[in-house]
This record gives structure tokens, C-alpha cells and sequence, in this order.
């Protein structure tokens, strides 16, 4: 059958009149394919538009890493920006939105692969796309350099303790000492394994290298350099995907923090507002993983010309700051999980604080909880989207909130 595609879905599949879903396909594009359920198979391009691209990569095809290598990058950009202005109208919000901010090619610090083990060898790399199907990705477009350098070091971690029935969930990190391995999903620990796997970590001059959270060998503390201060997250802990993103990101919170004395972050992680923020403000940060504050922590002191920072561990979900312990801040920050943070902001609009810096990974819940703070007296300054998944559609924003007299 034949159909033209009138929209992207938020999957980037295009979308024709039915619904059916045609991955691949861009808007205006005539295709035609064969009809399963709701999803045309083995689409062919009948007419394309001028957005289609041939994809830089040559795993494009079949690796799940990326959905939009096809379309032009303008056409990206565009389609991204109006995720978060259509996210927004849906809360009947009208902001003024910034241009976004793309992060470059072979620019990922850090991912997750999938290693597999197979009859002819091992196999690592990204997932098919809706497949359990691990793909081989040796010229990636989207990994920085040193993570594509570990791919070998990496087939020897799935040979010694992958499996035939699943596949090893790989964390690779890149840090200032150099990778940092997390694994999951692989083999008990036993004896000659753990001795095994600390050899293969030296061996390849790993940074650290950790199995179930539990730390193998570690020749250098994994720091990562955040503000004035350097960082050694826990195994697997959560680092924004690029640097690019994450300086885009520090910069819009920091310009709406920039007159604040005391900052409370909430949501905070290992610090990475937190601590840019500490170089002129008292920062208190608060979030669930009592590990990645002891981090956080380490972190602030042994740098050098940071304001005072002072930590707690508190579920934000279960029992958020409340408003009378949020008067005494003059500047808020929060950067909550993909779920938004609903209950804590009915607390920050309560508290009434000058301002605040938010930073979401979703458009539709971050409108949401703009929907709340707007309800309570605040004005939405402005919204930066930010792209640090460069070909996904995923879409990440940071945003200004104010009172009127401030």
C-alpha cells in the first residue's frame, strides 16, 4: 500500500493518516510497503523531500542508537524546538523559546552498550531498533573517540563473563582518568573471574572497572571535572550525556542563579549544578543517592574557592522540601527525572522564592509543572532546548522562572 506521511510521532517513526507508523519516512514523504497491524514494513521512499539526508552513518540502518539520521539537521533542530513549543501550548503556555543547542557528532561521553556473546565470537554494541538484537557499531557517529577505542577491551569483558541467553548491559564512561566500565547482567563473581576482569582492567588501562555496582579494580579515581571542583561519581551514577549539553546546561542555570547568596539545588546528583553554582553562592543539594552526595561532597572539598555546600539525602518524591524550609533561599535549582517533580513544585510555589532554574528531560512533564508555577505568580522567562542526544528524538530544556519583583 501507498500513504504520505503528515507528521513525526515522538519515536521520530513518521506518521500517516490511521494511525500508521512508517520508520524511516519524513513528512510529505509519499511511501509505499507492506501493512502489519498499524506499522508499514520494509518501507520504500516514493517521494522524498528535501529534509532526507543520506545518514553519515553506515549502521544508521539497523543500530536502534539513532531514529533521525535521515533528516537534515535544520530539520531536527526544528522539529525538536516545536516538541517543547507544542508541550508547552498543550498547558496553554506561550514562552519565548531560544534556539537549541546541538551537541556535536562523535561527541557522547557516555552510553550504554549491550555485549553479547554468540557461536562465532561476541558481539557489542547498540540494540536493533524495537529488537533484541545486538548491532555492531565500529564507525559509530555518535560516541566520542575514547569510547570508540574501548570496543576491543570491551569484546574481552563479554567473552570472559557474557552469556548466549542475554546480553551484558555495559556503562561506558569517560572521565579524565580515563574509562570507566559498569557491568550488569553478566556471570557471578567468582575467584578467577574477579582476577580475570581486575588483569583485562589493567591490562587496558581502565580507570575503573565495576560489576554490579560492586568496584573490581580501580586504578585512578573516574573524576569528572564540574565547576572548580573534580567529581568521582559512583559506578553507573547519572553524568549528563555530553559536554557540550552540560556546559549548555550550566550556563543557562548559572545566568538565572547569577545575583543569588544562598541556592538550594534540588534533585542534585553528584553536582553537577551544584558545584558551578558554589563559586558564588552558598548551595544546599538535595537528592535520594546518599552516595552520589558523598561524591558531591569529596568533590567540594578538595576544591579550592567554592562558597559553602552542605548536602542531604531526602526521596524529593516521598517528602519534598517544604515551603517554610525553602524561605530561606533567595534561588532555586531543579532537575528532576523524566516523571517531573509535581509534588515539590506545589512546595517551591508556595515558598514564593525570586527564582528559578529548571532543566527537564521532558518537554510535557516540565510544561506541567510550568503550568503549577505560572498558576502561583511566576513568570516563564524564557526556555532553552538543548539537544545532548543528538538523532533521537529525545529533547532536554532549561528554563527561567521569576517573580514579578524580582
Amino acid at each position: 500500500m501507498q500513504v504520505t506521511i503528515t507528521r513525526l510521532g515522538h519515536q521520530g517513526d513518521g506518521i500517516a493518516e490511521g494511525p500508521i507508523y512508517v520508520p524511516g519516512a519524513l513528512p510529505g514523504e509519499v511511501v509505499e510497503g507492506q501493512l502489519s497491524g498499524d506499522v508499514l514494513t520494509a518501507p520504500r521512499i516514493v517521494t522524498p523531500v528535501a529534509a532526507r539526508v543520506r545518514p553519515p552513518c553506515p549502521h544508521a540502518r539497523a543500530c536502534g542508537g539513532c531514529a533521525l539520521q535521515h533528516a537534515e539537521d535544520a530539520f531536527v533542530a526544528a522539529w525538536k524546538t516545536e516538541i517543547t513549543r507544542a508541550a508547552l501550548a498543550a498547558q496553554g503556555i506561550e514562552a519565548r523559546l531560544r534556539p537549541i543547542v546541538t551537541s556535536p557528532a562523535r561527541s557522547r561521553r557516555r552510553a550504554v552498550l549491550a555485549g553479547k556473546r554468540t557461536k562465532k565470537g561476541v558481539i557489542v554494541g547498540f540494540h536493533g531498533r524495537a529488537s533484541d538484537t545486538v548491532v555492531p557499531i565500529p564507525d559509530c557517529h555518535l560516541l566520542h573517540p575514547d569510547l570508540m577505542a574501548l570496543l576491543p577491551p570491551l569484546e574481552e569483558v563479554t567473552a570472559l563473563a557474557g552469556s548466549r541467553k542475554g546480553a551484558l548491559a555495559i556503562t561506558v564512561t569517560r572521565s579524565l582518568a580515563g574509562a570507566d566500565v559498569a557491568v550488569s547482567g553478566g556471570k557471578a563473581l567468582d575467584l578467577d573471574l574477579r582476577m580475570a576482569l581486575a588483569a583485562l582492567a589493567d591490562r587496558h588501562r581502565f580507570a575503573r572497572l565495576s560489576w554490579e555496582d560492586e568496584v573490581i579494580a580501580q586504578a585512578a579515581p573516574p573524576e569528572q571535572a564540574l565547576g572548580a571542583a573534580r567529581v568521582a561519581p559512583p559506578p553507573g551514577a547519572f553524568l549528563q550525556a555530553t559536554e557540550a549539553g552540560e556546559a549548555a546546561l550550566i550556563s543557562a542555570v548559572s545566568e538565572t542563579i547569577s545575583s543569588a547568596k544562598q541556592v538550594v539545588d534540588l534533585f542534585a546528583g553528584c553536582g553537577t549544578f551544584t558545584l558551578p553554582a558554589a563559586s558564588g553562592a552558598d548551595v544546599h543539594a538535595v537528592e535520594s543517592s546518599a552516595a552520589m552526595l558523598a561524591a558531591l561532597d569529596r568533590g567540594w572539598r578538595n576544591a579550592a574557592g567554592l562558597h559553602r555546600v552542605t548536602t542531604e539525602a531526602r526521596d524529593l518524591f516521598r517528602r519534598p522540601l517544604m515551603a517554610e524550609e525553602l524561605a530561606r533561599f533567595d534561588a532555586a535549582i531543579i532537575d528532576p527525572p523524566r516523571a517531573g517533580a509535581q509534588a515539590q513544585v506545589a512546595e517551591l510555589a508556595r515558598a514564593q522564592l525570586p527564582v528559578i532554574a529548571a532543566v527537564s528531560c521532558n518537554p510535557a512533564t516540565f510544561a506541567r509543572d510550568a503550568r503549577d508555577l505560572i498558576a502561583a505568580g511566576y513568570r516563564l522567562d524564557w526556555v532553552q532546548p538543548i539537544d545532548q542526544f543528538r538523532w533521537s528524538p529525545h529533547v532536554e530544556l532549561a528554563a527561567r522562572f521569576s517573580r514579578a519583583a524580582a
